[in-house]
């Protein structure tokens, strides 16, 4: 059996990636800090409370020799690191500098969640060339440099590393919050009947993708011998307006609030997000299989069940 570490294992992704690993036959460890995820999130594994920039922790942590090493902690998200730059260049550059060399050291599989954040305000569809030079956020910086270690371990190390970048997910594990994501954010608010708040004119749009097909592609990402030292899109492949989507919570929750708009964030200049999942599917045998409609009335079931 082999044994898997997930970093950032408390979050609504790396819990769900855990959950889908224990059930796949794996022994996992999971370590987090709590600082942004949840104990509620992590499933009956071995847990390591503790910070992935810390040497004592992690020699702990690969004290259980891992196979695979999925990363996904990070200082999450834009607004977090516009607001605290220095912890988020620890934990998103330190922290996965660190892994790496760890992960080298016990010849660990390693695969690396990245953003799509690090397309910048591109247009069209993203096809995973198309990373920007211009980026908004601290966040978006530190995640394209943690992508740059990632690669310079496999060019110049021979290691196995393979990158995927998520495009807005959501879904149960994800809890509302001042730094978190639109969809718990709307679904909080919808279900306390009041108006939801839209900042810019609604027309944005961004690629929401099911949790659970993000996870399938993450874990496609590190069994598939011809993954390594590729970088992947995990979207849908479709767009949705942010008006659009208010309006399906609305309808879903039975909100009559409607929407108010706000101004907008001064970082925020992506006006679409669209993911090209081609070499995905091509390569992977990605295949999201979750609509926004039947993922966003399971979303609001979980919702409702934290009551």
């Amino acid at each position: 059996m082999s044994l898997a570490l997930v970093t950032g294992g408390a979050g609504a992704i790396g819990g769900n990636v855990s959950r889908e690993l224990i059930k796949r036959g794996f022994r996992v460890v999971v370590l987090d800090n709590l600082s942004s995820g949840f104990k509620g999130n992590i499933p009956k594994c071995r847990f390591i409370n503790g910070d992935i920039c810390d040497n004592k922790v992690l020699k702990k942590a690969f004290g259980y020799s891992p196979d695979v090493v999925f990363h996904l902690a990070a200082n999450f998200a834009n607004q977090n690191s516009v607001d605290h730059p220095e912890k988020d260049l620890r934990t998103n550059g330190l922290g996965t500098l660190r892994l790496l060399r760890f992960s080298r050291k016990n010849n660990c599989r390693f695969v690396y969640a990245s953003s799509s954040c690090v397309y910048g305000n591109r247009p069209g569809s993203l096809r995973e060339e198309h990373v920007s030079a211009s980026l908004d956020t601290p966040y978006a910086f530190s995640k394209l440099l943690g992508e740059q270690y990632v690669n310079f371990f496999h060019a110049n190390f021979g290691m196995w590393t393979s990158i995927v970048r998520y495009f807005n997910s959501y879904g149960p594990g994800e809890y509302p919050g001042r730094y978190r994501n639109v969809i718990p954010n709307f679904i909080s608010i919808a279900l306390k009947g009041k108006a939801l708040p839209i900042t810019g004119t609604g027309d944005e749009t961004r690629d929401f993708t099911y949790v659970q097909d993000v996870v399938e592609g993450t874990l496609l990402s590190a069994e598939k011998e011809s993954a390594n030292g590729k970088t992947f899109n995990l979207g849908s492949g479709k767009e949705t307006k942010i008006k659009v989507l208010a309006a399906k919570i609305n309808e879903i929750t039975g909100n009559n609030a409607g929407v108010e708009f706000v101004k907008r964030r001064e970082w925020d200049h992506i006006s679409r997000r669209l993911a090209y999942i081609g070499k995905s599917k091509k390569i992977l045998g990605y295949n999201p299989k979750v609509g926004l409609d039947k993922g966003l009335k399971s979303t609001v079931e979980w919702f409702k069940g934290l009551r």
